[in-house]
């Protein structure tokens, strides 16, 4: 099991920056895709980034790209998203999640993740 807690959320004006951090214990994430999806009120959620287990591939939602780089630490068993250039729109709570690396299917997908922390609300002021 792997358990994950997100950090780093609250309230930025537009044009801002926040970097969130998602904490995992109970298995090392070495070996585990990384991923972040955000939900707004009312809607479903939605892909915004993916990083594999090596860390080698990147994958970002278009209305995120250029903006968001996630990256991660397994040394610290971390997982970060650095969002810069806030915009009102992306106010959501976001959601860290976890696929070990032998699972096959589609990254940008939420039911390709089986671990998923509470999230952490990320609101962006006009």
């Amino acid at each position: 099991q792997v358990q994950l807690v997100e950090s780093g959320g609250g309230l930025v004006q537009a044009g801002g920056s926040l970097r969130l951090s998602c904490a995992a214990s109970g298995r090392t994430i070495n070996l585990y895709h990384m991923a972040w999806f955000r939900q707004a009120p009312g809607k479903e959620r939605e892909f915004v980034a993916t990083i594999s287990w090596s860390g080698g591939t990147t994958i970002y939602a278009e209305p995120v790209k250029g903006r968001f780089t996630t990256s991660r630490d397994n040394a610290k068993n971390t997982v970060y998203l650095q969002m810069n250039s806030l915009k009102p729109e992306d106010t959501a709570r976001y959601y860290c999640a976890a696929a070990h690396f032998s699972k096959s299917g589609i990254k940008t997908l939420a039911n390709f993740y089986d671990y998923w922390g509470q999230g952490t609300q990320v609101t962006v002021s006009s």
